[in-house]
């Protein structure tokens, strides 16, 4: 009985503080105690509740456990391609959704190509699509590219009868026709008297101006120097890089792409050893599946496939790399590799009060260096690409802002006398995929892998050739052959046979 008097009964709150401890008789007990759970009576509420949840739940998993549920044991991340396809296209940037827009649209039964774009940057932080300047033009040296920025402009112009989606905001591309405006110096204005002669012939609207007309036109422009102009009069200026990628990408999702956030980190292929006319052993490989790795994870999906588009931009022959291509003894096709590497372009944004006005055009100085107007309120974009042996780094997309003030600031304010007065706002850097074999577009097939088709090496000029890019290779894939524009010059075999296809109006 001592023992039971020196009891002491320990009243807690909900929240589980001490509120009291005393010491009590035989008799106060069963009050204390009543007291005691009375005020817990809540808590025991919460408990049973919690009890009933919880076995509702294993209810529920023994009932998904029987013989034709869907349960699993093991978690399964949403986020994994299917494991099967017909196209995988590695590379969500512009190029990489119009074929996938286009291969859904030229498809003959609806749901018939099962087509899956894979981009390793979700966020498009470091996408060359994103960090171009936006031009298009028409002014080239090569009929092809003329007739691939003529298609490209039409579908831009008429941008909602092809990437509109019902229900959805209207596809505003920002489209500024202001033109381009090249300038030539004593030098090289045969060449560019050459190139106007073609843009005529393929149904371009180009004009030549004299170095007096170009005065009177633009009368902001230093003409010293100057002795011919090319003037884009229409399909010519800059649009919004963001705008099309996007519309593309949501009007491809809609129709059943399949987009999937990862890395293409490797293939199965199998292979056949055969042998050519003049007796060289050659190894013929078909592509059975893609790993994609998830981000961020050690997880992978192999997805099977069918066909392959490398549209993988300046990191394309990183990925040409993983199949061998490149890898092969020298002097054969085997050994010749995918001629692209990334290339590191730095973009300026300038303020110039008393600068050019809303007549300004994508103005292309011969020294190299180019400016366009950027909205309103005198800000401006500039650019120049280095020489050869000034390329810079790529291991980064670091800005040099002394290449500005050495390269380009001088060129501009000769050019144009009121940039003496600018001020650097604002600057990035972006990647070209550059073909280092002639600056070109590689559109079609390798000859060796049978299943690969290439969309890449555009060396700045991708974006505005994306729309006809994508639609001729998906004839390549559905139809077998081009359809509309005859690019098979752009194929892989000029690379075999070093028989480049040069362009003059790089920029």
């Amino acid at each position: 009985m001592s023992t039971w008097r020196r009891l002491h009964v320990t009243v807690r709150a909900a929240h589980g503080s001490l509120l009291s401890s005393r010491r009590v008789t035989p008799r106060d007990t069963r009050l204390c105690l009543c007291r005691s759970l009375s005020t817990g009576s809540h808590l025991r509420n919460d408990f049973f509740k919690d009890l009933e949840a919880q076995l509702a739940a294993m209810r529920q998993k023994a009932a998904d456990a029987l013989p034709g549920s869907s349960w699993s044991p093991l978690e399964i991340n949403r986020n994994l391609p299917p494991e099967r396809a017909d196209i995988v296209i590695v590379g969500g940037g512009v190029v990489g959704w119009s074929v996938a827009y286009w291969l859904k649209k030229k498809e003959r039964v609806r749901d018939g190509v099962k087509v899956i774009v894979v981009e390793k940057d979700p966020t498009y932080s470091q996408a060359s699509t994103v960090l171009s300047a936006g031009g298009i033009r028409q002014q080239f040296s090569l009929l092809e590219n003329i007739h691939l920025s003529l298609a490209s402009a039409d579908f831009m112009r008429n941008i909602n009868e092809h990437l509109g989606v019902l229900n959805e905001d209207i596809v505003d591309l920002q489209f500024n026709q202001s033109g381009y405006l090249f300038l030539a110096s004593e030098e090289v204005a045969h060449i560019m008297e050459d190139n106007y002669s073609t843009q005529r012939y393929a149904g371009a609207k180009v004009s030549l101006l004299s170095s007096t007309q170009l005065k009177e036109k633009f009368p902001w422009i230093n003409t010293d120097g100057v002795v011919l102009a090319s003037y884009g009069l229409e399909n010519e200026g800059w649009f919004d890089p963001w705008s099309l990628l996007n519309a593309f990408r949501r009007k491809a999702i809609s129709m059943g792409v399949i987009q999937c956030c990862g890395e293409v980190t490797g293939f199965k292929h199998s292979t056949i050893a055969m042998s050519t006319v003049d007796g060289e052993q050659v190894n013929l490989h078909r592509i059975k599946s893609v790993k994609v790795q998830m981000p961020n994870s050690l997880e992978y999906q192999p997805v099977e496939c069918a066909i392959v588009v490398n549209a993988a931009g300046a990191f394309s022959g990183k990925l040409a790399e993983m199949l061998g291509i490149g890898f092969g003894p020298k002097d054969t096709f085997a050994g010749i590799p995918l001629p692209v590497e990334p290339r590191k372009r730095y973009v300026y944004v300038v303020h110039c009060p008393d600068g050019p006005g809303l007549d300004t055009p994508f103005l292309i100085d011969y020294s190299g260096i180019y400016f366009r107007r950027e909205g309103l309120g005198g800000n401006y974009i500039a650019g120049m690409s280095p020489e050869e042996a000034e390329e810079p780094d790529t291991s980064n997309l670091e800005v040099d802002h002394q290449f500005f003030e050495d390269k380009i600031w001088p060129h501009l304010a000769h050019r144009v006398p009121a940039f003496e007065k600018l001020k650097v706002t604002s600057s990035w850097a972006g990647f070209y995929d550059y073909n280092t074999f002639d600056q070109n577009g590689i559109i079609g097939i390798h000859p060796l892998i049978n299943n690969m088709y290439f969309a890449t090496g555009f060396s700045g000029h991708g974006l505005q050739h994306s729309p006809a890019v994508g639609r001729a290779v998906a004839e390549l894939i559905l139809d077998g052959n081009f359809t509309t524009l005859d690019l098979s010059g752009f194929g892989f075999r000029r690379i075999l046979a070093q028989e480049p296809m040069l362009e003059r109006n790089i920029v």
